[in-house]
This record gives structure tokens, C-alpha cells and sequence, in this order.
């Protein structure tokens, strides 16, 4: 179904009112890629969406907006691994819930997390200890230049911190139809990051770690359904170990977490401390129960977001010498585009 002059308020999380020319919605991996094949993608912007729990639209959108809404889950196993090959239009939080729900541990430290399946691997996301990487078998995609389907392994995604190829190289390329995932059946669990440490028992579920990630979320991210938001809004800093024993001198309460080589400073409490949790600028802010969230009031514009993010990051650089880099992407009027703050 192709819509002409399409409302996007209620395709992003932000909440905001945002058109787009046209839009079109896919709901198998058939109509995807005969879509795909058909569509000249040079000739006009494209935008790839799946839950838009990780965008924010600066201006009305002159191209296509490709709504993946395909489904499907198929799970094989052997005596070491359960194998998930599921659908790019799959909700995650409903994914990870499922797996949970039949005794497929491993992807319980990412409960709750927005969005669909396909947008996983683009920027590795990752919660309390645990990253896409981890549980990624496989990642299926169409390529728009080339015109062919390939399947790439989790090695060949070149996956780093909120980072894989297809935020580099395959930048704006594809389009994910299919993800595999690739479960131990001796299960470990990740406890590491500070909210989880008191469940550490030598009789812990992967399903109490589940109920503990979705209640930990639940009380300090605001719900979209309520207040327009996506989650949070800055990657933690990477640092040297230099530079962190300099910024811990001069800050002894620093929250960090060893990343190899590198400390990975909690942006959060950067914003906390620069005086910036519950600020208000107008219509957006910065919510007051975690201060890495940065959310919609009402009516706001992609454009005030984008100055509140700005001044957020100059407030702390400007008390902690550290660059924030924002997680979602930001879309302009004829697609991605680079946010300077």
C-alpha cells in the first residue's frame, strides 16, 4: 500500500510531526525484496524504518519511507546451540520475551530494548554487559547498488560500540531482511554492570535477570507511549586510561566501566552532573529520572531536539574536556545527516 504525503508522528518514538512524500509499508521478506528489485533508489531519498526508536526527523522527509513490518521466527537447535533465524520486522523486546518464555537464555541482559530485529546489528545495541555481537549468528541483507541478496557472518559485520558495517562501508546500501542468532544451551550469566551485581547467586535464572532488566528499564526510561523519546539519546564516552585518571582526580564519584584497553564513562552521569537532568528548553528536555534521555514535551520539532542535544554536549565538554556522540541518527530532508554538536 503506498501512501502519498504521509504523517510520521506515529512511526518514530519522538513523536514527531514529520512528513514524509510517500510511504510504503512490507510485510514479508517476498514483497521486500520484490520492492527491492523494482525501486531505483538513486532517483529519489530513501529511508529505511523499522520501529523509529532510533531516529530523529530534523525537517519533512522528500523521499520514500520503507516501513519493514515482515514476521516470523524459525528456531532449529543441536546439542550445544538453539539457532534463531527471525524476520527483520520482528519486534525485539517481543523476541527476547519469547526466547525467555520457552528456555532460550542469552539475550535476556537486552529485554526491553525498542525496536525491530533488522535495526539490531546496524548499531550493535547492547544493554547491562551485553552486545548484539554476542548472540549474532548471521545477518541477511538486500543490497540496493548491486541488486542481490547476501548473508554475512557476525565477524564480517565488523561490529563494534554501537558501530557495525552497515553504519560504514554498507552505509545507506541496505536493507536487513533476516537476522540469525546463536544461543549457548550452557548458559552463563552476565552480571557485570552495577543494577545486576546483587542478583549474583549460584542458583540465578536467565529469566529472573529478565524480570530485573525489564523493572530496572521500566523505572528509569520513560515510556514512548507516554512521552516521546528514544531511549538513550548519547554513547557512553570511550576514553584512555590517562585521560580517566585525570578526570577521576578532579572527579572522584566518575562512574566507568573497563572496555579493554579504554574506560567507558557512564554519559549519563556526565549529563547528571553538569546540572542537566530535568532541564527544560521549551517544548523538549531532559528527563528527570535518567539523565541520558532526552524527550519530547509536546509538539516538538526535530530541530529542537537537535539544539537541545547540542547544548547538552557543549555542557559537558565544556565541565569534562569529553565529546558526547549521539546514538540515534538524525534525518534531514533528503536522508542521514550528520549531527555536529
Amino acid at each position: 500500500m503506498l501512501s502519498s504525503s504521509e504523517s510520521l508522528a506515529t512511526y518514530n518514538t519522538l513523536g514527531l510531526k514529520q512528513h514524509c512524500h510517500s510511504l510504503i509499508k512490507l510485510c514479508s521478506t517476498h514483497a521486500i525484496l520484490d520492492f527491492c528489485q523494482s525501486f531505483e533508489y538513486q532517483s529519489r531519498p530513501l529511508l529505511v524504518l523499522g520501529g523509529g526508536s532510533n531516529i530523529v526527523l530534523t525537517d519533512d522527509f522528500a523521499g520514500l519511507v520503507m516501513k519493514i513490518e515482515s514476521k516470523g521466527i524459525k528456531i532449529i537447535e543441536d546439542a550445544d546451540y538453539y539457532y534463531l533465524s527471525v524476520e527483520a520486522g520482528e519486534s525485539w523486546p517481543a523476541l527476547v520475551a519469547m526466547t525467555i518464555d520457552n528456555g532460550i537464555n542469552g539475550l535476556e541482559n537486552l529485554a526491553l530494548i525498542p525496536g525491530t530485529a533488522g535495526a539490531a546489528p546496524i548499531q550493535n545495541i547492547g544493554a547491562y554487559g551485553v552486545e548484539f555481537e554476542q548472540v549474532c549468528d548471521w545477518v541477511e541483507y538486500y543490497h540496493l547498488d548491486d541488486k542481490t541478496l547476501n548473508r554475512i557472518t557476525a565477524h564480517e559485520c565488523h561490529f563494534s560500540y554501537r558501530d557495525s558495517i552497515f553504519k560504514q562501508e554498507l552505509k545507506n546500501k541496505t536493507v536487513i531482511t533476516r537476522i540469525g542468532l546463536k544461543l549457548r544451551k550452557q548458559w552463563q550469566p552476565t552480571m557485570t554492570y552495577g543494577p545486576l551485581r546483587d542478583l549474583a547467586s549460584e542458583q540465578i535464572t536467565a529469566k529472573q535477570i529478565f524480570h530485573r532488566v525489564c523493572e530496572i528499564r521500566k523505572n528509569k526510561l520513560p515510556d514512548p507511549e507516554l512521552i516521546g523519546n528514544v531511549g538513550s539519546f548519547f554513547k557512553n564516552p570511550i576514553v584512555s586510561n590517562e585521560h580517566y585518571h585525570r578526570l577521576l582526580k578532579q572527579h572522584p564519584g566518575l562512574v566507568a566501566y573497563v572496555m579493554d584497553e579504554c574506560m567507558k564513562l557512564a554519559a549519563g552521569w556526565l549529563v547528571d552532573q553538569a546540572g542537566l537532568k530535568g532541564y527544560c528548553a521549551g517544548r523538549v528536555g531532559v528527563h528527570n529520572q535518567q539523565a541520558l534521555v532526552l524527550v519530547n514535551h509536546g509538539d516538538a520539532t526535530g530541530k529542537d531536539i537537535t539544539q537541545l542535544a547540542s547544548y547538552v554536549a557543549d555542557k559537558v565538554f565544556d565541565m569534562f574536556g569529553v565529546k558526547l556522540e549521539v546514538e540515534p541518527r538524525f534525518i534531514g530532508k533528503n536522508g542521514e545527516i550528520e549531527f555536529n554538536g
